[in-house]
């Protein structure tokens, strides 16, 4: 049985103009679980005109997931310059209503839900989703625009969607954009979480917690792309943090799942 659970859409992702592939942390989730040796929930949705992408994939896994009806796919078209990525917004997907709480597993006890554009998860979902559980959540969901075309980030979020939200993870470039400049202490206290992971990408993650900063390094693996990264970083401090790690901790075992996993690749790729 699962205690934790990954929620989120499922993307349909063009990088550096290749064959489209299965995108979105629910993606990425699965190999996380099966690295971490731990059992988990995926829970997600797509459109039913990409079932062919998705669902033998889906079907691969090695972990429960369950689908919810969908009528379109979220779908990006990216492209990377080592750590920088440029992205658009080419389809919008489905957004979460408060009754999808209902599919989860009884002993779930920490959610990591996983927008890809502002608007997928409303304050009222987040909150269903926290009824008796911890709530992480990707700052994908707070600067994100929810309009089709090259992908455009503002802080224009309504505060009440992190009061349910116990951490947070914001790329660099997120968190300028929340700060309005600079990312530091103040920033990360004024938004009233309690464990917010600023991600620098391959050099690390700087965790506030506590009324503390903590640097964590990464080992930076070289000539792979990164999409995912970020997912299966939240997937490994979630299940950490699950298993009664605190916050620093679980940073550092998240940040080595993904050395592992992008190790892998990269010698998949040789």
């Amino acid at each position: 049985m699962a205690r934790v659970a990954v929620v989120g859409n499922l993307s349909l992702d063009v990088v550096d103009a290749g064959e489209p592939s299965p995108g979105g942390c629910p993606t990425f989730a699965a190999e996380a679980f099966r690295r971490l040796g731990v059992s988990g929930q995926i829970v997600t949705r797509f459109g039913e005109q990409d079932r062919g992408l998705f669902r033998p994939a889906l079907d691969d896994l090695d972990v429960t997931v369950t689908l919810l009806p969908a009528t379109e796919t979220t779908s990006f078209a990216m492209e990377y310059d080592g750590d920088t990525r440029s992205m658009r917004v080419a389809a919008l997907g489905e957004t979460w209503q408060p009754e999808d709480v209902a599919v989860l597993e009884s002993d779930v006890d920490w959610v990591h839900v996983a927008p890809l554009l502002r608007g997928d998860f409303s304050p009222s979902v987040l909150e269903a989703f926290a009824r008796g559980r911890r709530v992480s959540l990707d700052g994908q969901g707070l600067v994100r625009l929810r309009q089709l075309g090259p992908l455009q980030r503002d802080a224009d979020y309504p505060p009440s969607l992190l009061s349910c939200v116990t951490a947070l993870k914001l790329s660099e470039q997120e968190a300028q954009v929340v700060a309005g400049g600079h990312f530091g202490q103040g920033d990360a206290a004024a938004l009233g979480v309690p464990e917010v992971l600023l991600s620098l990408g391959s050099r690390g993650v700087i965790v506030f917690a506590g009324d503390a900063e903590s640097f964590v390094p990464a080992s930076p693996v070289r000539e792979v792309h990164a999409t995912g990264a970020g997912d299966t970083f939240m997937v490994g401090y979630a299940a950490a943090r699950a298993e009664g790690h605190e916050p620093v901790e679980a940073a550092k075992l998240a940040c080595a799942l993904v050395t592992d996993i992008l190790e892998a690749r990269r010698l998949e790729g040789a």
